[in-house]
């Protein structure tokens, strides 16, 4: 790729809130990946402890108010990295990604965010286990928004 493409795709980037994208042609495959900032600050963070990994869901589901406190703060929160349409599994009559309860590794592929026609995987961060799935399948997402609680 040539620098005015380069940019082009990194205008992209800013324009659509993009956080990944990859791209091969002629053999040669460029990927530009950035991570979401930590915080969303327009929304109320929830109390936790100070200091210990990533902060629990801003957008806390009734099922989430559930679990009790002391636990919520050891609990990891995927939050959508784009706007989009939220899938559990990888085409409509397959088996989900994952369940709740289920035991999972760093990498795993967790559900689609369909973006502007393409399919993104939202990979986990961590290992562990799936304690709930805060977002309905097929259903839109917000950037930011709260969409698995993970217990490393």
């Amino acid at each position: 790729m040539n620098l005015k493409e380069i940019r082009a795709l990194l205008e992209l980037f800013r324009e659509y809130g993009l956080t990944e994208v990859e791209i091969e042609r002629n053999g040669e495959r460029v990927r530009v990946r950035r991570e979401p900032p930590a915080a969303v600050p327009a929304l109320p963070a929830p109390a936790a402890a100070a200091g210990t990994g990533p902060a629990p869901a801003t957008q806390a589901a009734p099922s989430a108010e559930a679990l009790h406190d002391d636990r919520r703060q050891h609990l990891v929160t995927v939050e959508a990295p784009m706007v989009g349409t939220f899938y559990r599994a990888p085409s409509p009559d397959a088996d989900p990604y994952v369940r709740e309860g289920d035991v999972i590794k760093e990498g795993q592929v967790l559900c689609i965010i369909e973006a502007m026609k393409l399919m993104n995987e939202i990979e986990s961060k961590v290992s562990g286990r799936v304690i709930r799935i805060l977002a309905e399948n097929v259903q839109p997402v917000e950037y930011g928004q709260p969409l698995f609680l993970i217990e490393p």
